[in-house]
This record gives structure tokens, C-alpha cells and sequence, in this order.
């Protein structure tokens, strides 16, 4: 029976046998935190919370705690919090601590009044589902989806995911309306007293929409059509402009603003201390991958300063 995609999306992903729950998520594909690159983002990270004086940092979908880990090589004094619909791996670090998460847009009720935090949801907003729409006319109409992904046209949707549309994604045949990224990311943001919001994903702004829609799915490193069967990943790219922020930038643009850019290893040093020359070399080439503005380097921070 067809169900509207935000629903068959959530259930794909979260529900009881849903990929996130009872699968290996990283599989499917690959990300910043992936072996090789995830350094550089920890850096980022503990650069940024050095800047502000933080003491605590929170990771959103946290996967399998690779950043988290990352972060505790990088700086072992800080407070580390894993938030994840999976359960604690086994052989993570026992000083980060593990925070069960509802999953989609929910957050765990103990997840509140956090002082002194950088709060940092990277590729999270692009895994909350949300609600995928039509223009047929004037007429802005909610698709559904099968469990084989077939796709039909339900009624109008409601005024507020309307209003979003008109306001955010004027233009184009299909809409994916943002309003329950941008609820989950308010319920975020609320839940932090003292330090900085970050958000970290795959981003368009208005003037340059997605026209089709980026709603996609994968499939142990496959891009495939999108079925909600629980069988592949699904995710869409975040309007990242309708968030709530301070300041919105690229993440090549983040990575040369905090200084990260490491000069060329002198080659001197590949006959005095080569395994180093090859590290120096590796780590030149990862902040690279980082800031590639066709690539990781493209994604967008999103982040909010709390008082």
C-alpha cells in the first residue's frame, strides 16, 4: 500500500527493521568520517571548540563513533558524547559517552540544557525524512511511495509545508519541504544553553534548488533508485538556508578560515624521516579531498551561536 514518502522514508530507515537499526549504515556508503579524512574534520571540530572555550562535544548520528574517537585522540580532555539509533560499539573508546537516539528527527529526552557544547549534526539532517511534493498546476500535492517504489499523487498538502514551499522552493516540479528539518533543527538548537550549533550536510540554497528533487538512495557504495524496503539508504539534500543560523559557509571555506590548510612537506625530510614525509603527505592530501569545491569540500556549516 502506498503511504506518503515521509512516513515509508522513516519507517525504511528507523522503523523496527529499518537499515539503521538492524544494519551497518557505512556499508552503503562513504562520508567525511570515513578512514583518512575523518582527522581532519575532528580538527576542524576541536578547533572550533577551542576558539569558543568549549568543554563538551555532542555528536549527532554519530555512526559507529569514528569521530567521536577522533576527536578523543586529537583532544583527550574533552567531555565526548556518541548520539546514535544503534547501540555502543564494542570496542569504542569507554571514555565517550553512548546516548540511544529515537532516530529520524527525534532526540533523546535526556539530550538537554547543555552548557559549554559544540553540538555538531553531520549528515544528520539529510537522513531526517521529509515530505516530498508535486506541482501539478497550482496545486502542490504530496507523493507517495510503495514498498516496491512506485510513486502516486495523494491530496494538497497542509498550509505550513505550503507556505514552506512558497517561501523556500518557489520554483520547480517536485519539492522536498523542509519544515520537519527545520523543526528537528530548532529542537536542537533549543537544547543547547551555552555554545555553538553546527550542522553539516549536503545543502542547496534557494536561488539554486534541485528542480527534480534530490531524493536518492544507496546501495553498498551504489547509487540506486530510491525504494523504501529498508534494503538502501535514503537521503535528500537540506535547503540549509531555511535552518535557523548565525552563519552559513562552505566547508572549504570553514577549513581555510580556522587555519587548517597544512603547507607542502618539505622533501628534505623524506630522507631524514620518511614514514613522517609520508604522513605529512597523506594528511596534505585528505585536507585536500576536505576542501574540494566539487566535492566534501562543497558541504555546508550551518551554525548558531547559543546564548
Amino acid at each position: 500500500m502506498a503511504r506518503p514518502w515521509i512516513d515509508a522514508w522513516h519507517e525504511a530507515l528507523y522503523g523496527p527493521d529499518g537499515l539503521y537499526v538492524r544494519d551497518e549504515p557505512h556499508a552503503h556508503f562513504s562520508t567525511a568520517t570515513s578512514p583518512g579524512l575523518v582527522e581532519v574534520l575532528a580538527s576542524a571540530v576541536v578547533e572550533l571548540m577551542r576558539r569558543d572555550g568549549l568543554s563538551r562535544f555532542v555528536d549527532i548520528a554519530g555512526g559507529g563513533g569514528e569521530l567521536a574517537a577522533a576527536v578523543c585522540d586529537l583532544a583527550p580532555d574533552l567531555h565526548v558524547t556518541c548520539v546514535e539509533v544503534r547501540s555502543r560499539p564494542a570496542d569504542l573508546d569507554p571514555s565517550i559517552e553512548w546516548v540511544r537516539s529515537p532516530g529520524g528527527a527525534a532526540l533523546p529526552d535526556a539530550l538537554r540544557s547543555l552548557t559549554g557544547a559544540l553540538v555538531l549534526a553531520h549528515e544528520w539532517l539529510d537522513n531526517v525524512p521529509c515530505t516530498i511534493a508535486e506541482r501539478v498546476g497550482s496545486a502542490l500535492q504530496e507523493v507517495c511511495v510503495g514498498t516496491d517504489g512506485t510513486e502516486s499523487l495523494a491530496g494538497p498538502v497542509d498550509e505550513a509545508e505550503a507556505e514552506w514551499a512558497q517561501r523556500w522552493w518557489p520554483q520547480g516540479g517536485r519539492v522536498e519541504i523542509g519544515t520537519a528539518r527545520d523543526d528537528a533543527w530548532a529542537d536542537l538548537v533549543s537544547r543547547l544553553d551555552d555554545g555553538l550549533a553546527v550542522a553539516v550536510d549536503y545543502g542547496h540554497l534557494r536561488q539554486a534548488r534541485p528542480q527534480t528533487g534530490s531524493l536518492t538512495a544507496y546501495r553498498l557504495g551504489e547509487v540506486v533508485v530510491p525504494v523504501p524496503d529498508g534494503s538502501c539508504d535514503l537521503t535528500a539534500h537540506v535547503a540549509v538556508d531555511s535552518l535557523v543560523h548565525d552563519r552559513l559557509l562552505t566547508q572549504r571555506e570553514l577549513i581555510r578560515e580556522l587555519g587548517l590548510v597544512p603547507a607542502s612537506p618539505d622533501r628534505a625530510m623524506a630522507r631524514t624521516d620518511p614514514a613522517g614525509y609520508l604522513r605529512a603527505l597523506a594528511h596534505r592530501s585528505a585536507v585536500a579531498a576536505m576542501s574540494d569545491p566539487d566535492g566534501l569540500g562543497g558541504f555546508r556549516w550551518v551554525l548558531v551561536r547559543r546564548p
